[in-house]
């Protein structure tokens, strides 16, 4: 996530779905947790400062798509899982990741959930000072992880749940709701939840918060339902 929880032991910490009868495999990102540069998040700030969008969300986002059917081939040899449909988690940034799994590949999905995620790349660029300087190049990464403008698409892969925050930031908070009117997916609205998941740092596991104990019992919830269809 750009917030806590900031690597996939910790968001396993805050959404572990302990009541989820399947495995639950937390797949880290790009220079995140175990993945972080000589241990810190430094040089990751660096390329945030560089390029925000083109050395750092756009990256990232894409980097961790390729990787995924790499990384399920891998959990399919390593775990009893077969060969059938997935169910797919993604939190903030990591939410496009799930997006593009759901909008760009065929891998066999049962149900789908993002968590205050980023569903418009443009509205995450935002969040950070100044005014981007876009160009031909910018435009069309951004343009690629404008998952509204593929909503027909997500629509017709696997049913879906929307978390989000009321206190999440007004532009991804917006973005959630359009994409609940154009696919047709469930909403979990959570009072009183802003973007994070966890307490700062958000590095190593810790115990879950209030809050974020309603989105894992949402998240598990749903996937109960559709892991029995």
């Amino acid at each position: 996530m750009l917030d806590a929880p900031r690597s996939d032991a910790a968001f396993a910490a805050a959404l572990p779905m302990h009541g989820l009868p399947a495995w639950r495999v937390h797949l880290g990102m790009p220079m995140c947790g175990a993945r972080m540069v000589d241990g810190s998040m430094d040089a990751g700030l660096a390329l945030v400062r560089e390029d925000v969008l083109m050395s750092f969300l756009y990256p990232f986002a894409k980097q961790a798509a390729e990787e995924f059917p790499a990384a399920l081939a891998s959990i399919r040899e390593q775990l009893p899982v077969g060969d059938g449909p997935i169910g797919v988690l993604g939190g903030s940034l990591g939410g496009a990741v799930a997006l593009q799994v759901l909008a760009d590949m065929d891998v066999p999905v049962f149900a789908g959930a993002l968590v205050n995620a980023c569903i418009r790349m443009r509205s995450v660029v935002e969040l950070f000072p100044g005014e981007y300087p876009y160009d031909a190049e910018s435009e069309k990464a951004v343009d690629s992880m404008d998952f509204l403008a593929k909503a027909e698409v997500i629509a017709g892969r696997a049913p879906l749940l929307v978390v989000s925050g009321e206190e999440d930031h007004p532009g991804l908070r917006a973005d959630a709701l359009n994409l609940v009117d154009a696919t047709g997916a469930e909403l979990l609205s959570i009072p009183g939840l802003a973007h994070p998941l966890a307490d700062e740092p958000g590095i190593e596991p810790a115990p879950q918060l209030p809050r974020t104990r309603e989105v894992d019992a949402g998240l598990t919830e749903w996937f109960r339902r559709h892991l029995t269809v």
